[in-house]
């Protein structure tokens, strides 16, 4: 039989590639982590980790204990959680992660209708990108993510494979668009092209492999004005003319500034929006209730 705690030091080796930098994230000595993982190579009979210059990285067996230690500990969680109503006063408590742009529109839509239901649900938000909403998910911090992908996109800054061991919920799509000042020739189209803003100063997030792939098949490279990976941020450098932006339709409730439009950019892919969390977890009933106040959210859009 494994001990929960010392698969949850293996999935931390595993992250950090070190036993001091597992021992830090954990609340460790360095000793305790390497003697939690010599325990735990004694049960599986097994060694589980090799050295790799500096670094640790997992045997074959390693890699497959850490992987169903991930299932086994998602399961303990659920597991916790649906047995907390029966020892609390309390109505509940969900970590949730998910992108910006959900954070500025589906989160808070979906809160304002939990607040009616279950008034003393607490939520605990991180903004997070989806590659780390994975890890975060995998390591038991969060019991959900809103994340998102572009269908058939080859050049995504933030890729998460799949994982069929998790449960993913669809729950809408959304347009990529251009924000421009209102009085911008452009914004009297109800879409536009790339290429007609060739001769634009622009402000781009970190993340702009997909854009800069489009630049260039439109002909030109995009002259960078700004980069930002904050909605407000980028909403007043657009209003104050310093370029015009990319942004996601969802991130376009981030602020209500008459000075801008939003038009979509003609054929770009769409982006599909999705929650992602471990099947034991749909049991847990405040779970469920923030899962279902975010599909009502996203349906209402």
């Amino acid at each position: 039989m494994f001990d929960p705690r010392q698969l949850q030091v293996l999935l931390e080796v595993a992250r950090t590639g070190t036993y001091t930098a597992a021992a830090a994230a954990l609340g460790y000595t360095q000793p305790a982590v390497s003697y939690q993982m010599r325990m735990l190579e004694r049960a599986a009979e097994t060694p589980l980790t090799v050295k790799a210059g500096r670094n640790i990285k997992l045997t074959n067996a390693g890699r497959i204990l850490a992987r169903q230690a991930e299932v086994v500990l998602a399961a303990l969680r659920a597991a916790e959680d649906e047995l907390a109503p029966f020892t609390s006063t309390t109505g509940g408590r969900v970590h949730l992660s998910a992108v910006q742009s959900g954070c500025v529109s589906l989160v808070p839509a979906a809160l304002a209708k939990l607040r009616r239901t279950h008034p003393d649900l607490e939520v605990i938000l991180t903004q997070a990108e989806c590659a780390v909403s994975r890890e975060l998910l995998a390591a038991g911090q969060v019991e959900l993510s809103l994340m998102c992908d572009v269908v058939d996109d080859p050049v995504a800054d933030d890729v998460v494979s799949p994982d069929p061991r998790m449960l993913r919920i669809p729950l809408m799509t959304d347009r990529r668009c251009v924000l421009l000042p209102a009085d911008h020739p452009a914004a009297a189209a109800p879409s536009v092209a790339l290429a007609d803003l060739a001769g634009e100063h622009w402000v781009l997030e970190t993340q702009r492999s997909r854009f800069l792939a489009a630049c260039q098949t439109a002909g030109f490279v995009p002259k960078v004005a700004a980069t930002s990976d904050d909605q407000l941020t980028i909403h007043s450098l657009v209003a104050k003319r310093i370029g015009v932006a990319v942004i996601n339709e969802l991130g376009l409730t981030a602020r209500h500034d008459p000075l801008l439009v939003a038009r979509p950019l003609d054929g770009w892919p769409r982006r599909r929006i999705f929650l992602l969390l471990w099947p034991e977890m749909i049991r847990v009933p405040h779970v469920r209730a923030l899962v279902d106040a975010l599909r009502a959210a996203a349906e209402e859009r």
